[in-house]
């Protein structure tokens, strides 16, 4: 199980997951595992009427249960455990809830051929664990909705609404922008939590449920040993297997070879699509390099704490029908059952520039503590707009922008996008107290300055709201990791380290960025 007190990547342990979940329940930071209840309204129940029944739904109440395709479902004994703990789960005449939303995805056709031959799929099908296709789905954000009903219920009764998957990210808002607790752990405990319908459980010691007689049923009862996991991967994890499923990778199917390519091999033909776009990039790049880049009198977007992530800068997932990708897409006549996620639109550069910042769970600090959601104040107006209305009036005025942060800016995946995005947003700095490697390069990469406050000095101890305007003073010459000074419109100023870490970054900067660079040496070949 992943979570614990701060960051989507720290450990629970599966008999303090209970414990853990309660201190979740209680936080109100805002911040990640930050689950906001109030203690009168932690043991809340609400009826979730679902196919003509009434479930009790209290917090914690499990609606995604994912084997997911990343990661652990290349592994053969751990999927195989999964096929057994269905096999003993469906013996003792335990079900999953019909309104959690179930799926398997293999990383392989492999998967699916040693669990239909072992004779474990059936089992996993009986469950609702039925094959939905080989690659990224839950775990990248392509959960799709959840069942009918549930989402209203969670956002009319506030409930808590939980995932587990057996990927590798979890970061918030990631899976479903409605599970506030998602949980990454085995195939075997994915199934396990499903028959549970619960993450608030210590499973050590609680009954998943009761079995067709009556009994309570423990995870303990149906949970396989090494030996039982051993010998049905010697039966049918077979090599024979790996080479007729990977003799036909290349071949594609019969779809992927009938479509066309284009015959002009030099130039691509943009079309007229929601998915693919020309982006704007080069549109205002000159031959030659500007003298000085500058960033004077900018405003400040984003006031962000410690780990935000690059599924909060540029999520991968559903795109929320009130947001402004959504209000483009139905400008473009696409239905709303059509939108799907941004990751299926990363082509169209229009989309991912409204869908950056678009996490349900971003909380800015310019905008007030206990709201969250990718929304901003417009500081010359005082107006609360999406970040991307409030982007796009900014630049049409022609003000320059920032973003202050905390710690491990741009952790998790290294999505282009997250860099892209704010690129087009017209964000030209970043502050933070740190990056995470690759983002910090990607900023480069696209222009936008990384920097760092000195050690011991936060935005916050520095007495910054976000609602300043910041003047960065940047040398026509800057050097790998110099000292910078930025002045703030009240008066003040402090020092920063300027994340330009070699001197081929210095280069890509002061050329706007790399894909500008690479262009002006062509142009000039």
């Amino acid at each position: 199980i992943n979570a614990e007190y701060m960051g989507p990547h720290d450990h629970v342990t599966l008999t303090k997951l209970k414990g853990d979940f309660a201190k979740c329940m209680g936080d109100v930071s805002g911040g990640f595992k930050s689950f906001s209840v109030k203690p009168e309204n932690g043991q809340k129940v609400a009826n979730l009427k679902f196919e003509g029944n009434t479930y009790p739904f209290p917090h914690g109440s499990v609606v995604i249960a994912a084997i997911t395709s990343c990661t652990n479902t290349s592994n053969p004994s751990v999927m195989l455990a999964a096929g057994l703990v269905a096999k003993k789960a469906v013996e003792k005449g335990l079900s999953i809830k019909p309104y959690i939303k179930t799926s398997l995805s293999p990383g392989s056709g492999v998967a699916s051929r040693y669990l239909a031959e072992s004779g474990l799929q059936p089992f996993m099908d009986k469950l609702g664990f039925n094959v939905a296709g080989y690659g990224c789905m839950t775990c990248i954000g392509n959960s799709g909705d959840l069942k009918e009903g549930v989402s209203e219920l969670i956002r009319s009764e506030s409930m808590v609404a939980t995932s587990v998957l057996s990927g590798n990210r979890n970061f918030e808002a990631r899976v479903h922008p409605d599970t506030v607790g998602n949980y990454l752990c085995s195939p075997p405990l994915v199934v396990a939590f499903a028959l549970a319908g619960t993450t608030n459980i210590d499973l050590a010691k609680e009954p998943i449920g009761k079995g067709s007689d009556g009994k309570d049923v423990f995870l303990r009862d149906i949970w396989p040993s090494n030996a039982e996991v051993q010998q049905v991967v010697e039966q049918h994890v077979l090599p024979q297997m790996f080479k007729e499923v990977y003799s036909t990778v290349t071949q594609g199917n019969k779809r992927w070879n009938e479509l066309q390519a284009p015959k002009d091999k030099m130039t691509y033909p943009w079309p007229a699509s929601t998915y693919i776009h020309n982006p704007p990039f080069f549109q205002t790049m000159d031959k030659d390099l500007p003298a000085r880049i500058e960033i004077k009198d900018a405003y400040c977007l984003l006031y962000l704490g410690d780990s935000v992530t690059t599924d909060h800068i540029s999520p991968a997932g559903r795109i929320a029908n009130n947001s402004p990708a959504a209000k483009w897409l139905g400008e473009q006549s696409i239905a709303q059952k059509d939108f799907n996620t941004y990751g299926a639109r990363r082509g169209n550069d229009l989309v991912m520039t409204r869908g950056t910042f678009a996490n349900t769970r971003l909380a800015n600090k310019i905008v007030g503590s206990g709201s969250t959601g990718p929304i901003t104040i417009h500081l010359p107006t005082g107006e609360k707009l999406p970040i991307f209305d409030a982007a796009e009036r900014y630049q049409a005025a022609g003000q320059q922008l920032i973003v202050l942060a905390g710690k491990e800016y741009g952790s998790g995946s290294s999505r282009d996008w997250a860099a892209k995005g704010p690129y087009l947003l017209g964000i030209k700095a970043v502050i933070a107290e740190s990056f995470e490697r690759i983002h910090r390069s990607n900023l480069v990469g696209m222009g936008i300055v990384p920097l760092t406050f000195k050690p011991g000095q936060t935005a916050e101890s520095l007495g910054l709201t976000g609602k300043e305007q910041f003047t960065i003073d940047l040398p026509a010459e800057p050097k790998p990791q110099q000292d910078v000074t930025v002045k703030v419109s009240t008066g003040s100023s402090f020092t920063a380290t300027l994340r330009l870490d070699t001197g081929a970054e210095v280069v890509y900067w002061k050329n706007g960025g790399l894909l500008h660079y690479v262009l002006r040496n062509l142009l000039s070949e």
